[in-house]
């Protein structure tokens, strides 16, 4: 579990650059190349110590909290389905990007939320748990962001109906090439129970 911990620590504290304030006095000091690779270089390590603490994690038999009904795993399923759409619009200047405000903040809310809702053991609520704290305090602090207001209005106007399609279609995509071939692979555990 500690590997698990340390990866969300690096991973998610990264991701809090911005939340916290700090990304225009770190891009100031390294200037924007040399921010970018130090961002992508821990956002990378601590992604990877997140995915192998997580599989440790579950490997040792974490305690379960508790079980979900198996019709919880219809409910995950369909959530995913609009985390995957979400994920698909966040660099796509469309009206689901404009309306979301923040796709990839709702895109992981999502995935953290379904994720809770199936899987009871201790590893998953703190993976999953993390996230989705993270998503919700990343958000408010998005909203509260100087000119966030100016550039919503700005978004709905420049949106245009082709990139909600391409956003539909790829995260479909994305839903079934995951849902059905790619998380027993990655994840290890099968998405879709048959």
């Amino acid at each position: 579990m500690m590997i698990l911990l340390a990866g969300l620590v690096v991973f998610l504290g990264v991701h809090c650059i911005q939340i916290l304030g700090l990304k225009s006095g770190l891009v100031a000091r390294l200037g924007e190349g040399g921010y970018k690779g130090v961002y992508s270089m821990f956002s990378l390590i601590g992604l990877v110590l997140v995915v192998w603490g997580y599989g440790l994690a579950r490997a040792e038999g974490p305690p379960v909290l508790y079980f979900s009904p198996a019709w919880l795993g219809h409910v995950a399923a369909l959530l995913m389905v609009f985390a995957f759409i979400l994920f698909a619009a966040t660099r796509l200047p469309g009206h689901i990007k404009a309306r979301a405000k923040h796709p990839t903040f709702a895109a992981v809310k999502i995935w953290a939320f379904a994720h809770l809702l199936v899987n009871g053991d201790l590893a998953s609520i703190v993976l999953f748990g993390s996230f989705l704290a993270w998503a919700v305090v990343g958000r408010i602090s998005a909203k509260r962001r100087p000119g966030e207001e100016a550039r919503n209005v700005a978004a709905v106007a420049a949106a245009r109906p082709k990139y909600d399609a391409i956003a539909v279609a790829a995260g479909l995509v994305l839903y079934v090439a995951f849902a059905f071939w790619l998380h027993a692979p990655l994840i290890g555990v099968p998405a879709v129970l048959v």
